[in-house]
């Protein structure tokens, strides 16, 4: 006898449902990132709809109490074989539809370190969408790393702090703390790295007057080519560094 368990079968699709705050900008947002629409509704309520690659991503309408500001609306995770690829596109596609990276305010982008596992996309209603790979190991260091010392030990935990948890004024705070305390006697390349950090973060924070200070200080140090790309791989935009580079050797 056939059951209704039996009829089930396991080629299910499920398609996020997220929060619309802002409609126009949530489809120019979306279509500079190259997604397609395959559903536009703006009356008598909205209802939006987008594919990229082999994934949708569907708005309704949102509370009307809801704050994008407060980047609490929802959001979802999008599990990828190779997440540095989507990031590669998506930071290629920002500079082209914006001639800049959107790393503050809403929309925006996070930065992408070499190696990670994850970034997230903040639309302009607050969602987030983060993108995670799919065999991101289980034992995934989530900071305060016994093995690390010193500033190694404060750009990890900052690391943690805006890769996932989202808390860029902490990974500031973070950061502006261990450069007064823990550079002296730190490698050149975490001193630049660090500075690297507060300079995107202090842009983001609005708070660019503290920006010359940091560039200042990185143009005094001495980098090899292979440490000022990897500096540069510490924030999501490494032209914002542009200006502060120290001449080459």
């Amino acid at each position: 006898m056939t059951t209704n368990a039996d009829r089930v079968q396991p080629n299910e699709t499920a398609v996020p449902l997220l929060h619309c705050a802002a409609p126009e900008e949530t489809l120019a947002f979306w279509r500079a990132l190259g997604f397609e629409v395959t559903y536009e509704q703006t009356r008598p309520y909205v209802y939006l709809a987008f594919r990229w690659s082999g994934f949708d991503l569907h708005y309704g309408p949102a509370p009307k109490d809801l704050d994008p500001a407060k980047e609490q609306s929802g959001g979802c995770l999008v599990l990828v074989d190779a997440v540095a690829a989507y990031h590669a596109v998506f930071t290629e596609a920002m500079r082209k539809a914006y001639g800049k990276v959107l790393v503050k305010g809403l929309p925006r982008i996070t930065r992408y370190r070499a190696g990670a596992s994850r970034f997230s996309i903040v639309d302009p209603s607050g969602n987030t969408v983060v993108f995670i790979q799919r065999d991101e190991p289980k034992d995934l260091e989530y900071g305060g790393s016994k093995e690390l010392e010193g500033l190694a030990r404060v750009l990890d935990n900052a690391r943690i702090l805006r890769e996932f948890k989202m808390d860029d004024r902490a990974a500031y705070r973070a950061l502006d703390s261990g450069m007064r305390r823990r550079a002296e006697d730190a490698p050149v390349v975490e001193q630049a790295t660090a500075l690297a950090g507060l300079i995107e973060l202090a842009m983001a924070l609005g708070k660019a007057d503290r920006v010359p200070e940091w560039g200042a200080r990185l143009q005094k140090l001495t980098l090899t080519p292979e440490q000022r790309t990897q500096v540069a791989r510490y924030v999501a935009d490494p032209t914002i560094l542009e200006p502060w580079w120290p001449a080459p050797r």
